[in-house]
């Protein structure tokens, strides 16, 4: 990924900042509303022997430590809230079409570190109760759409604001299309290479049903088995013409049963979780049905306030030959 050729932000420092928080409260007001969500607080750790720590692709390591105060058990921090948020559901009381949404930070120490990614990591995390028949493509579509509602929504208040800024997304309308299908458009091409081709052309795209294996014998992307339906779930970008590129904005969907949940654990070779806390309750329906995701804030205002690099919307660590390149090209790093 390259930097954009002389490129400059048009807010500084200060503005960049309340700008910030003007998009995190305007979009946290739309989601809620829209997806009825009810905002609760969230773990920054788990107990690893819980099983309630989101595995990602499965490759990732998460940072754990022994506390004495509690019998040197091991925490780790969490990747993110996807099988906490359910266990809270059920805790709360929540009924259908009702949900929760928190602010969940995290520390992702393998991640591949650019314009896009930081080690640090922080998102609205929420989820919500539906029932059996609501486990289809449809129910999901539909949530997408009200998502996209609220980032529409927390774009023109933006514009409003800052008029010198340029939008992301013309309208709210979504582009839908599986893994599978988009494999059997581009069958020569790498799934990324997919992926930039797809949203580059309808600019926002939902791909869907993405940790299986296609026709290839390659999943489009990774997905833990233990949460997300791998036929029921998606990625929502954009494409971002700063930066000539996809931007994953959302990873989301509707979340395994008993069923899909052995189904998926055979397949990954990961039948031992079933021992875990978690994955016993869910087994047992002891967990209400649920749909969620992660939307990723600092992207979102990346996007938004027209950056070039995420470092520029949160304040991580970086390498010093990026902070050089960036200070090179006039990038600002919080």
């Amino acid at each position: 990924m390259q930097y954009p050729e002389e490129y400059r932000s048009s807010l500084d420092l200060l503005h960049t900042q309340i700008a910030i928080k003007l998009v995190k409260d305007t979009f946290e007001r739309a989601l809620a509303r829209n997806l009825s969500l009810t905002r609760v607080s969230a773990p920054l750790m788990v107990e690893k022997s819980s099983g309630l720590n989101d595995n990602l692709n499965g490759v990732e390591r998460p940072i754990s430590f022994e506390v004495p105060a509690l019998d040197d058990s091991e925490l780790e921090i969490v990747h993110s809230l996807a099988k906490w948020k359910r266990m809270a559901l059920k805790q709360y009381g929540i009924r259908r079409f009702k949900g929760i949404y928190t602010d969940m930070n995290a520390i992702r120490r393998d991640e591949k570190l650019d314009c896009l990614h930081s080690i640090y990591v922080d998102q609205w995390d929420w989820e919500k109760v539906i029932l059996e028949e609501d486990r289809n493509l449809e129910f999901l579509e539909g949530t997408v759409d009200r998502i996209m509602r609220a980032f529409m929504e927390t774009q023109n208040v933006v514009l409003e604001n800052y008029p010198e800024l340029k939008p992301v997304a013309q309208d709210s309308s979504v582009y839908y299309i599986t893994s599978s299908q988009l494999q059997q458009m581009y069958p020569d091409i790498p799934a990324r290479e997919r992926e930039f081709r797809i949203v580059k052309e309808h600019k926002t795209v939902f791909i869907m049903q993405i940790g299986d294996r296609l026709a290839d014998g390659l999943p489009h992307d990774g997905r833990a088995p233990d949460y997300d339906d791998w036929q029921l779930n998606g990625d929502l970008l954009f494409w971002y013409d700063l930066l000539e590129c996809p931007v994953e904005i959302s990873s989301m969907g509707i979340r395994v049963n008993s069923d899909s949940l052995l189904r998926q654990l055979r397949k990954a070779d990961c039948l031992n979780r079933l021992s875990l806390p978690y994955h016993q309750a869910l087994i047992n329906g002891e967990l209400p049905l649920t749909m969620g995701g992660g939307i990723g804030q600092s992207r979102l205002c990346m996007l938004l306030l027209n950056k070039a690099h995420v470092g520029e919307v949160q304040a991580s660590i970086w390498p010093e030959w990026m902070k050089k390149e960036c200070m090179e090209k006039n990038i600002e790093l919080l």
